[in-house]
């Protein structure tokens, strides 16, 4: 059992001795989620992104023999993977639906909708990076596919063969902060048909000015980036999910953000600001700002992993977690 603390980010982070490689999974920030999700051992808790489930084994692990987790994925790989963990403990339910769908889900559920604890853990999971077949990582060849629920849904492929030369430039350029959007799109249409993610990646690469020195990213990790977040609708999933995710919680509950890059952490930071703000209010009006009721109250900032996980897990280097508690 554990009682709930307001996780800091200078302090110890718990992890297993061994290092991140490919097709391994290690949960990110893991001691701080713990912390700062669990208030009632007894609790029902909603893991709204199961990917591998590391961080659900370990809420399980800490909470008693009458709490109950309901853990989501949009995945049918993360959802057959906790088929395992639902036949082995009687806690736990898995339910193939994206987050964006979490108020149904705990509607269907549930007798009641509110929940002492949601985790969203935002982006592409390891596995789905580390599968050649899934076609989310530019670093090995795959079909160009990059959808989170293959079975639903135009493929990466199919959309950039068929799309507009201007909306493939438009999505670079807001999904992935793509300076160069208008000369990839351009290329990519030229190109095309694509039906490999190198194929993708050689074009984009093409078109990098030629330097020296080695690149810290490759060329086309914004490409990458932007082509999954259009196409797995990232963007309007995470604006709901956080909508109805905050709306389950019961008073005192809590809903913990993890996030790996900046577009995401910056719609988080936005959203849980504005809920914990009060509205601006005209000058003279005779009511102090400090008297209106907020919706949640901030626990602590941004926490981001310490250079003992990093050394574990390189891949936390990106990790945001933001933490928010409903308080009306």
């Amino acid at each position: 059992m554990t009682s709930r603390v307001d996780v800091q980010p200078d302090q110890p982070v718990k992890q297993t001795r061994h290092r991140g490689v490919a097709g391994e999974h290690i949960p990110v920030l893991l001691h701080e989620t713990m912390g700062a999700l669990i208030g009632n051992p007894s609790g029902v808790y909603v893991d709204a992104t199961f990917g591998r489930g590391g961080h659900c084994k370990a809420l399980l692990e800490q909470l008693a023999a009458d709490a109950r987790v309901i853990a989501l994925d949009r995945d049918p790989s993360a959802v057959a993977a906790a088929k395992a963990l639902s036949a082995g403990d009687t806690r736990f339910n898995i339910v193939h639906n994206s987050f964006s769908q979490i108020g149904a889900v705990l509607e269907a559920e549930l007798t009641t909708a509110s929940v002492d604890g949601i985790l969203m853990d935002i982006g592409v999971s390891s596995p789905q990076l580390d599968d050649p077949a899934r076609g989310f990582s530019f670093r090995t060849e795959g079909p160009l596919d990059m959808r989170m629920d293959p079975t639903c849904g135009p493929s990466a492929a199919e959309w950039l063969n068929t799309a507009a030369e201007a909306d493939i430039a438009e999505v670079l350029f807001v999904h992935g902060e793509e300076r160069h959007a208008r000369r990839i799109a351009r290329e990519i249409v030229a190109q095309r048909p694509l039906h490999t993610t190198t194929e993708l990646a050689d074009v984009v690469a093409s078109l990098a000015p030629t330097r020296k020195a080695p690149y810290k990213k490759h060329p086309a990790t914004k490409t990458f980036q932007a082509v999954r977040i259009y196409i797995n609708g990232e963007n309007e999933e995470l604006a709901s999910g956080l909508e109805q995710s905050f709306g389950c919680l019961k008073l005192g509950g809590r809903l913990a953000v993890i996030s790996f890059h900046s577009l995401e952490d910056r719609h988080v930071k936005q959203t849980f600001r504005a809920w914990s703000q009060p509205p601006a209010l005209p000058r003279n009006l005779p009511i102090r700002a400090d008297k209106i009721a907020v919706k949640g109250r901030l626990v602590g900032g941004a926490i981001k992993a310490q250079a003992k996980e990093l050394t574990l897990n390189p891949r936390a280097r990106s990790a945001v977690l933001r933490v928010i508690e409903r308080v009306a």
